[in-house]
């Protein structure tokens, strides 16, 4: 006799955002994307064919806005696109910690060890390297050389 392997059931992008349900989530579909909410946290959850989901966005959900975390050398702050900045409070730093951990486990992503240990920041300006925030910021060997 074989013995054959059950195939192990991969889980569609819809079954991993219903799972999210068991984890008190409330989500809204917005156009490909879907927004994940819970304790006046979000995060948008997008759907990236044939990997697992990818989180683009988590943090505190200011208006319409999420905010995210960043780090600014003395304190934690959330900032939106729209440059809505708020200091984080150490009530709101655990229950993000706490909303990130059930939140990839809900969509069965790994949590990763680094991440485990604390809150980790989306945005670091305690260092304050000019023009840091650019997209594309030419490295040294990308400048042009100046004539001698």
């Amino acid at each position: 006799m074989f013995f054959r392997r059950e195939k192990l059931h991969e889980p569609s992008f819809q079954e991993r955002i219903e799972n999210l349900k068991k984890y008190k989530f409330s989500t809204q579909n917005e156009g490909g994307k879907t927004r994940v909410l819970r304790d006046g946290l979000a995060a948008i959850v997008a759907d990236v064919p044939g990997h697992l989901p990818h989180i683009e966005k988590e943090g505190l959900g200011i208006g319409k806005d999420i905010g995210l975390l960043m780090h600014g050398g003395y304190q934690m702050f959330f900032v939106t696109d729209k440059g809505i900045r708020r200091p984080a409070l150490a009530d709101q730093l655990n229950a993000l910690h706490a909303f990130q951990e059930d939140l990839r486990e809900g969509l069965g992503l790994i949590s990763l060890y680094n991440e485990g240990l604390g809150t980790t920041c989306d945005l670091h300006m305690y260092d304050r390297v000019e023009e840091r925030d650019r997209k594309h910021q030419p490295r040294i060997w990308e400048k042009p050389h100046p004539a001698v």
